[in-house]
């Protein structure tokens, strides 16, 4: 076989399955991700350091797991890692002249450095993985067997965007979140803590970030490695915009990105030998594509909080 030829219905049906069992697989970090700068967003404050919390939060996660012999303690600790990084930046935010988008960066950096720092010694080790629920046992198909052995955090992140779409809008909580990120004035004027609600926003923001770099390290791809990110924290940032601020459509957005980020393995998965690595470009394209069209000066924050217009 050569180039990108495909052997008939036979393998367009393999491609297609393992695009699908690939967008489950590929886009839970992303979920995780572009749920947690939402619920920050919303609350007027830009966090770009989500790469940093998901490259730490993957190798927390996995030290632990080495450690411990428990893969959900490892999910433990990087939820509690990334909390204790959007903390950090929720509260260096708080004093004066600091510069939300800059301050991200420097962390960025700060928890990838330190990720590596001390990430060394567990590059060898073997740590138990997540565990996954094999919908597709019904199936004598392997192919869809493979597509449907779904890991138990992306349910989970399914369920909690969901949840956090209805809680936006039926809960005091979120009504308060969303009164913050639309108003610092308004919000001041009915008596809330505009730097109290940022920083716990940002906390529950980091702790979903440092959940989602768990899932890379504890299930797929399942290791620990300098490269464990390939720049999905700050894909996600970008996937937030393109959903509009909405957890409903980050979940969709979630998957989209996971399937371009699938094509590429399931075009070699059917013995495409020629070209098929140009499909692993696909997110980093759809993220430069995302960015161009939400560029417009018409169209860049439609939808978005007031107060990240405003951004310090």
């Amino acid at each position: 076989m050569s180039g990108l030829d495909l052997p008939g219905d036979l393998g367009l049906w393999s491609v297609l399955l393992a695009v699908i069992g690939g967008a489950i697989r590929v886009s839970t970090p992303f979920l995780f991700v572009s749920l947690g700068e939402t619920i920050t967003e919303r609350s007027g404050r830009i966090n770009l350091g989500l790469e940093g919390t998901l490259v730490f939060g993957a190798m927390s996660a996995y030290a632990t797991a080495v450690l411990t012999g428990s893969a959900w303690a490892g999910v433990a600790v990087a939820g509690l890692a990334g909390g204790l990084f959007g903390l950090l930046h929720g509260w260096i935010c708080r004093l004066p002249r600091v510069n939300d988008v800059a301050l991200g960066i420097a962390l960025m950096l700060f928890g990838s450095g330190l990720a590596f720092l001390f990430g060394k010694a567990f590059i060898q080790p073997s740590a138990p993985q997540l565990p996954a629920i094999p919908f597709g046992s019904w199936s004598d198909l392997a192919q869809v067997r493979a597509a449907l052995q779904i890991n138990v955090l992306f349910l989970i992140g399914a369920a909690l965007s969901v949840f956090l779409w209805w809680a936006l809008r039926n809960t005091r909580i979120g009504l308060v979140v969303r009164i913050v990120g639309d108003s610092t004035d308004a919000a001041r004027a009915m008596g809330y803590d505009v730097d109290r609600v940022r920083l716990l926003a940002t906390g529950a923001g980091g702790v979903l970030a440092g959940i989602g770099g768990a899932y890379l390290s504890l299930y797929y791809p399942g290791s620990w490695n300098e490269g464990i990110s390939s720049g999905q924290g700050l894909m996600a940032v970008a996937l937030v915009v393109f959903a509009r601020w909405n957890p409903l459509a980050c979940f969709g957005a979630a998957l989209l990105f996971g399937g371009a980020g699938a094509l590429g393995p399931a075009l070699q998965s059917v013995g495409v030998s020629q070209g098929y690595y140009l499909f692993y470009a696909a997110p980093y394209v759809l993220t430069l594509g995302v960015l161009i069209a939400t560029s417009s000066p018409n169209h860049a924050l439609a939808g978005a909080p007031g107060e990240l217009g405003h951004a310090k």
